[in-house]
């Protein structure tokens, strides 16, 4: 890895905690341990933290513990809209497993497509009951949650989503943390704006303008969530390939398109745009939030909503500590199947995704903590970001 400067090693020690977490916890590295530690509080205070991973989980509960070790925090963003119906099955919208080699100098995001076709174990939520079967990787969490409402609903979608992982990988999370894009519209709001390199033209099927200006829907979309027509007249929001500064509305549209991406790459465009994304903002907060004492209190505050957390039996100050050598240029992101499809059609479930035996042998490579040696003999498999 590179020389890192004196600025960057002062990068907040919570901001390196939501490296781990894919959220935005920052606290500044300089001063006295007396004001890192309050504001450490002050930070995961406004963090919800919840059991998730339920059976998962290796640890207990510990008051303090040394986080030593290669570690893997599971990240999963759901497939929720405003107002939805709370009957609806809830899907994951995205999975990534983060993954923190034991030197803890770096990490890796990789993702699993969500159309992943795996096998989810028998699963009673004590509501409903899930028999077990083959299905996408992204309706477990409907299969755990159907039936609840609220944290119960959560915790048991996380668990199964959780032992569906551990049994396609062999990977035991040691953390893991529900990721709201919706709340990172609020931070983006705080923060005024968030610049990233767009990779690839992105037409939005969610927004657009009519001829007066008037803000409108460019295209109907089927109940669920799959592209119907467009609606004439309408022409559609472009993200266009370049540097480009995104509004919070903007950032939020961005890293939900799929359907019309230039590079018909789909859900994989999704996903490697969601880990940039990510990686953007939290340069961003570094860069520009910490040095503003107006910016760090709604900072703080947005960040803890962005997100549910399973700290898998540690405390957040302690994993701030232990990834204090970690900052978000040290994010490296990694496709699957090397963004390339390997799809088929399966009755009563329609088209899956078959994940390669090259995949598997990188989530080996994320069990062994041997990442670098699968990406030294496979460098195309790093998404740029």
């Amino acid at each position: 890895m590179p020389q890192v400067s004196a600025a960057k090693r002062r990068a907040p020690r919570w901001a390196r905690w939501c490296v781990l977490l894919g959220s935005l916890l920052l606290v500044s590295g300089g001063g006295s341990a007396v004001a890192v530690r309050v504001v450490l509080t002050t930070a995961t205070r406004s963090v919800t933290q919840q059991n998730l991973l339920g059976t998962v989980r290796t640890t207990t509960e510990r008051k303090h513990a040394a986080v030593t070790g290669a570690k893997n925090i599971l990240l999963v963003g759901l497939d929720t809209r405003p107002n939805q119906d709370p009957s609806q099955l809830t899907r994951s919208d995205s999975i990534i497993m983060l993954h923190i080699p034991a030197d803890h100098t770096l990490g890796y995001l990789v993702s699993l497509p969500r159309d992943s076709y795996v096998h989810i174990p028998e699963y009673d939520n004590g509501k409903q009951r899930w028999a077990g079967g083959k299905s996408k990787i992204n309706a477990a969490f409907a299969y755990g949650s159907r039936g609840l409402t609220g944290e119960a609903a959560l915790s048991h979608g996380f668990e199964l989503l959780a032992l569906t992982v551990k049994e396609l990988t062999g990977i035991t999370p040691d953390a893991g943390a529900i990721i709201d894009f919706q709340g990172f519209k609020k931070v983006v709001e705080v923060l005024g704006k968030v610049c990233m390199y767009v990779d690839e033209d992105t037409t939005s099927i969610h927004y657009g303008h009519d001829a007066s200006g008037k803000l409108t829907a460019p295209y109907k979309i089927n109940p669920d969530g799959t592209l119907n027509r467009k609606i004439p007249g309408v022409q559609a929001n472009l993200y266009a390939k370049g540097n480009r500064c995104f509004t919070a509305g903007e950032a939020l549209d961005f890293v939900r398109q799929r359907d019309l991406l230039a590079n018909k790459d789909f859900d994989y465009g999704r996903q490697r745009h969601q880990q940039q994304f990510i990686k953007a903002v939290l340069k961003q907060v570094v860069r520009d939030g910490l040095n503003s004492p107006t910016k760090l209190p709604g900072l703080l505050s947005a960040v803890g909503k962005t997100m549910t957390v399973d700290s898998g039996g540690i405390s957040l100050e302690d994993w701030a500590f232990a990834m204090r050598g970690v900052n978000p240029d040290d994010l490296i992101t990694v496709k699957t199947n090397d963004g390339k499809f390997n799809s088929k059609s399966v009755p009563g479930i329609g088209s899956v995704e078959l994940l390669s035996d090259t995949s598997m042998k990188l989530l080996k490579s994320v069990k062994d903590d041997d990442v670098a040696t699968f990406l030294t003999a496979h460098p195309s498999w790093i998404s740029a970001s």
